[in-house]
């Protein structure tokens, strides 16, 4: 697990609608929504406490919010 420290920032919608393979499973868990795939950057906290810069994945949805973070890649 980690901790978003601050802001996100350099957003990018990658995927919207049916071109979310998981959108049913998302509908199923969080409910109907306009689902995006978002990415963006920001500062994490690690389990251990380090803090890194990383590209970061998420799932959105107006009503629900944001949703599912991942890493991607450490910078």
């Amino acid at each position: 697990m980690f901790e978003i420290i601050g802001a996100i920032t350099a957003v990018e919608t990658i995927a919207k609608g049916s071109g979310i393979r998981e959108r049913p499973r998302l509908e199923k868990i969080y409910g109907k929504g306009n689902w995006k795939k978002k990415k963006g950057l920001a500062d994490i906290r690690l389990n251990h406490g380090e803090t890194v810069r990383a590209e970061i994945h998420w799932y959105e949805a107006h009503g629900i919010g944001k949703v599912e973070h991942k890493i991607k890649r450490l910078l």
